[in-house]
């Protein structure tokens, strides 16, 4: 406490001189307000944090994090136009996005890498519950250990506890998607094209499994984003949980 008030008060001591009664009794009450805020808003000696509320910090500031993400991601070139998460042509179909610009497709190659990133906004508009979820859901054990770690440990924690069965929760809403913006319509035209060739072999990518690890990806990437503000930004510390929980990293 003496950390927090002593300055505070110090300045007002300063100011006294000259003050009326009634200044000087506001002064002292905008003090003890600024004072007591400080203390409210982060751990101290005679109040320390918790491991269970670090722990509710750290979902809170992951749960506010996916869903600003979610909404960043499904906006109109949320990923198409965004480099860090533009989905490309399948990799395990370079091959035929190769032949396909050669005979003179490149147009409907590009209409596909379109759509696939439209796929990907589609099913962010559904993402933020599943994805919650999964925060829910997700046990910590050392909250500190997260708080203190890396400035995305909390993203990597829950990406390593819950991947595998977001992706399975997600996979529906990502092929909703896919049939929403009809990703299929351009996609046929061209490996059908291709597998008519002769001697090549066969191709046809699981463009369900591409898209929800894809976009899977993209947004693990926007909510590690938003951890790092509400670590670094005390104006994304949107409630008194995450101020006084992150607010303790600068203590």
């Amino acid at each position: 406490m003496r950390k927090i008030v002593i300055p505070v008060l110090s300045v007002s001591l300063i100011m006294l001189g000259g003050c009326t009664t009634q200044q000087l009794q506001q002064t002292a009450d905008a003090a003890v307000k600024v004072a007591s805020d400080a203390l409210k808003n982060q751990g101290t000696s005679s109040n320390p944090l918790t491991n269970e509320e670090v722990i509710n910090g750290l979902k809170e500031a992951l749960t506010v994090g996916t869903n600003n993400s979610s909404g960043l991601a499904s906006k109109m070139d949320g990923f198409y136009k965004n480099t860090s998460l533009f989905i490309p042509f399948p990799e395990d179909a370079k091959k035929v996005k190769d032949w396909a610009i050669t005979a003179g497709l490149k147009s409907q190659v590009d209409k596909f890498e379109m759509t696939l990133n439209r796929a990907a906004e589609e099913a962010a508009k559904n993402a933020a519950p599943v994805f919650i979820d999964a925060v829910k859901g997700m046990s910590i054990g050392d909250g500190f250990a997260i708080l203190k770690g890396a400035d995305n440990a909390a993203t990597q924690y829950l990406k390593d506890k819950t991947s595998a069965q977001l992706k399975e929760k997600f996979a529906p809403v990502v092929q909703a998607a896919i049939s929403k913006v009809e990703l299929t319509k351009y996609w046929t035209p061209i490996i059908t094209a291709y597998n008519k060739v002769p001697f090549v072999q066969k191709q046809n990518s699981d463009l369900t499994t591409y898209v929800t690890d894809r976009a899977t990806q993209g947004l693990f990437k926007l909510i590690a984003d938003e951890e790092l503000k509400i670590r670094k930004d005390v104006n994304a510390r949107v409630s008194d949980l995450l101020k006084r929980v992150f607010g303790s990293l600068t203590n």
